[in-house]
């Protein structure tokens, strides 16, 4: 009985999410991908935030297979650069909204998959292929130049690091909501008799002050003549 405990206790604690890395990025082999380079902190974001800060780590790893010959080409590297935000303010939409601007460029064709269980979403170019989703505080991003694919064992080791928070039908539904969309049932703006602001839903008609209409004195009709002044 006690060794049953013992199995089911080792089964549960090597489940859940992988802890996330220190920098952020796996700084170790990846199965048949190896380990190469680290870099960071890159203060330069690819998804920029208004109001929500962010840092980059990357990571380059190559195949097993361009180890041993000490040579590699493109196809044997993979780049994974990992975004750090302070709050998740943004996230999902901005990231949504950097892939969209890329789809009506010319040259990239984007879409939504699921790759290796993690919702993502794709970015090909002529000589590039991408994989980019949001989490909660991060975006993560996996590619390369000159390839035409993403390789699914490194997109699903870092899906478990960093769990996709993409919803469905991303690119042709409405944008994620951002911090700059106010919740449906939010309470209105106090009145500010300084800077009043329109609210059509909650009308006050005795805080408008409806400016007094001056009469002008009736114009003479046209043939009648005016005496001259002297």
């Amino acid at each position: 009985m006690r060794s049953v405990l013992v199995a089911l206790v080792l089964v549960v604690g090597c489940g859940g999410q992988k802890p996330v890395p220190k920098r952020l990025v796996v700084e170790g082999d990846l199965g048949s991908w190896k380990y190469r380079r680290f870099q960071g902190p890159l203060l330069d974001v690819e998804v920029w935030i208004a109001n929500n800060k962010g840092e980059a780590y990357s990571a380059s790893y190559i195949t097993s297979e361009a180890e041993k010959r000490g040579k590699i080409e493109d196809k044997d590297l993979v780049n994974v650069t990992v975004t750090s935000y302070e709050k998740p303010d943004g996230v999902v939409r901005e990231t949504v909204k950097l892939v969209r601007r890329l789809a009506q460029e010319k040259g990239y064709q984007v879409d939504e998959e699921k790759i290796s269980g993690v919702r993502a979403l794709t970015i090909k170019g002529p000589a590039e292929a991408w994989v980019m989703w949001p989490s909660k505080t991060h975006v993560v991003k996996v590619g390369g130049q000159g390839r035409t694919s993403v390789p699914g064992s490194v997109v699903e080791d870092y899906g478990d690091r960093y769990p996709s928070k993409l919803p469905g039908g991303s690119l042709e539904g409405p944008l994620p909501a951002g911090p700059e969309e106010k919740p449906k049932g939010s309470e209105p703006p106090k009145y500010d008799p300084n800077n009043p602001q329109a609210n059509p839903d909650h009308y006050d008609p005795n805080r408008v002050k409806i400016p007094e209409k001056k009469v002008e004195p009736d114009a003479p009709p046209p043939d009648k003549k005016q005496p001259k002044k002297k």
